[in-house]
């Protein structure tokens, strides 16, 4: 007679809730990408040379911080707590969607040790079709001036003026029209 084993139930991972930041994140997020380059990504094959380390344009939607960030290896969106509506705390690899002012965007959680609970939007990576960091910089500039819009309004259909008089169409007329020939 076999024994079953019973496997314990997987445990989904632990949430560890965010300390919202008062101050702009930049110089935080940016000096811990550098340790990151510096220490562990400097060798792989996958960086980009071209580019280094850069917190751009982060400012604060719904009281959340959300800005991009610039590395050898990636170009994301990424949100950080400050204290407002737009963070939600949830598991590190789950994802979650957002309603920005562009419209909805996916965004990925994540918990490094270092720097805590952040969310992120991949925009590209990896990054080794990036030429320069001018082109880095220009396509984060683009990506939050698109973020922090909103989507065009839809255009209102065209209504044709109302004919003032309608004039009645013979069966003769309505057939020249429908063939494309004038009167």
């Amino acid at each position: 007679m076999t024994e079953r084993i019973r496997q314990p139930a997987l445990k989904p991972p632990p949430i560890r809730p965010a300390v919202p930041r008062d101050d702009d994140p930049r110089a935080f997020l940016e000096a811990h990408y550098r340790q990151v380059w510096e220490t562990r990504m400097v060798d792989m094959p996958f960086v980009n040379a071209a580019l280094s380390v850069e917190a751009i344009g982060f400012q604060r939607l719904e009281g959340d911080w959300l800005g991009v960030v610039i590395t050898p290896w990636f170009l994301n969106l990424v949100l950080v707590s400050g204290g407002g509506q737009l963070w939600g705390d949830i598991p590190a690899g789950e994802r979650r969607y957002l309603g920005l002012p562009c419209g909805t965007m996916q965004f990925i959680a994540d918990d490094d040790p270092d720097i805590g609970p952040y969310q992120y939007c991949p925009l590209i990576a990896p990054v080794d079709n990036v030429p320069d960091m001018a082109t880095a910089r220009h396509v984060a500039a683009d990506a939050i001036r698109t973020v922090f819009s909103a989507p065009a309004a839809e255009p209102e259909p065209v209504q044709q003026e109302a004919v003032a008089e309608k004039t009645e169409v013979s069966r003769r007329g309505f057939f020249r029209r429908l063939a494309g020939k004038r009167n």
